[in-house]
C-alpha cells in the first residue's frame, strides 16, 4: 500500500518539552479531534472511539559507520 506523508515536523526538544507536547495530544485525543501544526502548515483530524494503537521501539543500525539510533513510535490507526 503506497504511504502519503500528509503531515510532518521534526525538532530538537527538550524532554520536559516534548512530555508536555504528549500530554496536550494525550487531552486533545480524549476530546476526539487533533489538530497538528508548524509554522508552513495545519491540519485536524478526527480520532474514531476506538482506533488501533500502537507503540514501537526501533534500533536503526547504519551500515557504514555502526552508529545506532533509537526511534520510540507511538501511532494511532483508523480505518476509512
Amino acid at each position: 500500500m503506497p504511504v502519503e506523508v500528509l503531515f510532518k515536523t521534526e525538532e530538537r526538544t527538550t524532554r520536559s518539552e516534548r512530555a508536555e507536547t504528549l500530554r496536550d495530544a494525550a487531552d486533545r485525543i480524549e476530546s476526539r479531534e487533533v489538530t497538528l501544526g508548524s509554522a508552513s502548515e495545519e491540519r485536524t483530524e478526527i480520532v474514531p472511539e476506538r482506533p488501533r494503537f500502537e507503540v514501537e521501539l526501533e534500533r536503526l543500525t547504519d551500515s557504514e559507520t555502526g552508529d545506532r539510533r533509537y526511534e520510540l513510535e507511538y501511532e494511532i490507526r483508523r480505518v476509512e
